[in-house]
């Protein structure tokens, strides 16, 4: 088993506390590394977990866990973990998991999870929504869609992201969140394969050569994927074909880093904006 057989490959570092007395880390623990990894290899598929029940009418449960040891990570190694979903079955899926420090195999794993009804725990047949997920994803598809459009075709799921981020987990009053220029903004979308939304952000002419970027949200258990990229991307490549020069945008102070790696630069200095810290940014644009 190489490292080049995987397409998820989730890094961690040994913690003190899974070391036990001969320096090495506690066996059982590489099971849990497996288990981190497999919940990042359904982030890579722009699937949160959580929502699985609801939207496939049914759960995943292990029946099966092989570890096969072939050396020992010790304290602070940085450990490489892949997760491949080998075969699906009728309801049950095997994935093949492989635990690297640098090119060298520590540990080599396989999960069967089965499919099954989460009152009863009886199985059900793999729906073929999730098959296609994770046949596709181990082609190398991309994952996502991005959608670039008005706010009568696309308003409804990036309102859903927006209130999930904005209102519900930071507490934005919903009047402060919509407005007029909704209607007359080009918005972007990042949606799974499932059609759920993921990512959102909006683009406003707000002079003769001169864009603006609101409302840029990324749900929360979707971050750090690329997903605020993206969209960003999109509308940015959006302005430049239309003949902007210039975008702007309000961050939030937490986020400012973000934008800067997106080449945008503060203006001013920090000031409150529905109680969030926030600071002005723009960025020259032409052909992206």
């Amino acid at each position: 088993m190489t490292r080049n057989r995987f397409r998820l490959i989730h890094r961690l570092r040994v913690r003190w506390a899974e070391v036990d007395l001969q320096r090495i880390v506690f066996n059982p623990h590489y099971l849990t590394y497996i288990d981190t990894a497999f919940t990042e290899y359904w982030r890579a598929m722009a699937i949160p977990y959580e929502s699985i029940p609801a939207q496939l009418g049914g759960d995943l449960y292990v029946k099966k866990s092989t570890l096969e040891y072939h050396g020992s990570a010790r304290l602070d190694d940085l450990l490489d973990v892949g997760i491949q979903c080998g075969r699906i079955g009728n309801s049950s899926m095997l994935f093949h998991a492989g635990i690297f420090r640098d090119d060298r195999l520590l540990v080599t794993g396989e999960l069967v999870y089965v499919f099954a009804d989460p009152a009863t725990q009886t199985s059900r047949p793999v729906p073929e929504a999730l098959r296609e997920m994770l046949q596709s994803y181990e082609a190398g598809a991309s994952p996502i869609e991005v959608r670039v459009g008005n706010w009568a075709d696309l308003g409804a799921q990036a309102s859903a992201v927006r209130r999930e981020v904005f209102i519900e987990e930071m507490g934005i009053d919903h009047a402060l969140d919509a407005d007029a220029d909704d209607e007359t903004a080009v918005h972007a979308l990042v949606r799974n394969r499932m059609g759920q939304p993921m990512a959102t952000a909006r683009l406003v002419q707000e002079g003769p050569e001169l864009a603006r970027i609101a409302r840029v949200a990324v749900s929360r258990t979707m971050r750090s994927t690329g997903f605020g990229r993206i969209v960003m991307q999109a509308l940015m490549q959006l302005a430049a074909e239309r003949g902007d020069t210039r975008v702007l945008l309000q961050s939030q102070c937490s986020a400012e880093g973000f934008y800067t790696r997106l080449g945008f630069n503060p203006i001013g200095e920090p000031y409150d904006e529905a109680g969030v810290p926030h600071i002005d940014m723009a960025r020259r644009i032409g052909a992206l």
